[in-house]
């Protein structure tokens, strides 16, 4: 045989054989750094727990309303095999539950361990409602975090967390991305309109006792990213119980109130807006005077969660209408 023509064969095997090492290293590589990012993953939720995750969960549930948002808003519904039956946004999933397409684990506050058992989650989300069942489901080996944030900067480090949680990092970083640019646009809209003199704002969460929004609650947070005052962001309650006595004192120029429950036009809990309005004292208040006593959407305040602009944005249309209202 020719010595050239087996140089030439022996360059051949040779330049393969490196080709197919390159080949299986860079896949070797590849492999080995998603395994790394998918294995001994270490999330602390926002009660303090330390929860471990082997692997990207495949099977979630979620025993909130605001977690089946965070989860659905960042691309990863598709692995929510369970959920409440107090769920309605971002589908009607009462009739995914009546069409056998989801499954439910119960109440809000009253979900079924049996329920949860059938579905085999690698990973639970959770608000603070179940906190006492929380340690059972943990010595039952569940992943669970606990999401309960207080601020909008709060929302936003939570949808982080589900993003690193559930392998959608990306999809997390965009939506904090377009929720912060929309909370920009509204703020510097109401910048823009030197506003000398912020609208002070009693929000009212319950009507007996009376009940608002304290410093330590998104909502407080939503109030002042909408450009107002809350009177009772020196509260350090989430939610204290307040005096009819002190709403009149502190006098606010817009009073919020919640629509009926589940926007089903039945009785709100405090009556109606005429009812409020001739509570005693109230008369004397610079919102009942000026006709700025304005009901807001009791489904889209019911959660905090990554519809925050759309609440920000709800707010300050009832705040400042000359410059939110449609036409604007």
């Amino acid at each position: 045989m020719n010595k050239k023509y087996v140089i030439y064969i022996a360059a051949i095997i040779i330049i393969a054989l490196i080709v197919s090492a390159a080949f299986i290293y860079i896949n070797y590589s590849q492999n080995a750094n998603q395994n790394s990012q998918n294995s001994n993953l270490t999330f602390v939720d926002d009660e303090g727990y330390v929860t471990n995750l082997t692997a990207i969960p495949q099977r979630i549930i979620s025993l909130a309303p605001s977690c089946t948002q965070f989860l659905f808003a960042i691309g990863v519904g598709d692995k929510v095999v369970g959920l409440t039956t107090y769920d309605n946004y971002p589908y009607n999933f009462s009739a995914w539950i009546a069409a056998g397409n989801m499954t439910s684990i119960g109440g809000y506050s009253t979900p079924s361990l049996e329920a949860i058992a059938t579905l085999h989650p690698d990973l639970i989300l959770t608000d603070n409602i179940n906190d006492a069942l929380l340690p059972n489901m943990r010595s039952l080996g569940y992943k669970v975090l606990v999401l309960n944030p207080d601020s909008i900067t709060g929302i936003y480090q939570d949808i982080s967390l589900v993003g690193r949680a559930t392998g959608a990092t990306p999809q997390a970083t965009t939506l904090i991305d377009n929720i912060s640019s929309s909370i920009n646009a509204i703020n510097a809209k109401i910048a823009a309109a030197n506003i000398t003199a912020p609208l002070k704002v009693y929000y009212e969460i319950w009507s007996d006792p009376l009940m608002s929004a304290g410093s330590t609650s998104w909502v407080s947070d939503v109030i002042a990213k909408a450009g107002g005052v809350n009177i009772f962001a020196n509260e350090t309650q989430q939610y204290p119980a307040v005096s009819s006595e002190t709403v009149v004192q502190l006098n606010p120029d817009v009073i919020l109130l919640p629509t009926s429950p589940g926007g089903s036009g039945g009785m709100a809990f405090y009556g109606s807006i005429a009812q409020v309005e001739a509570r005693p004292g109230w008369n004397s208040i610079s919102a009942v005077q000026n006709n700025r006593v304005d009901a807001i959407d009791e489904e889209l305040f019911a959660e905090p969660g990554p519809r925050v602009a759309d609440q920000v944005l709800a707010i300050a249309t009832c705040l400042y209408p000359q410059l939110f209202n449609s036409a604007s």
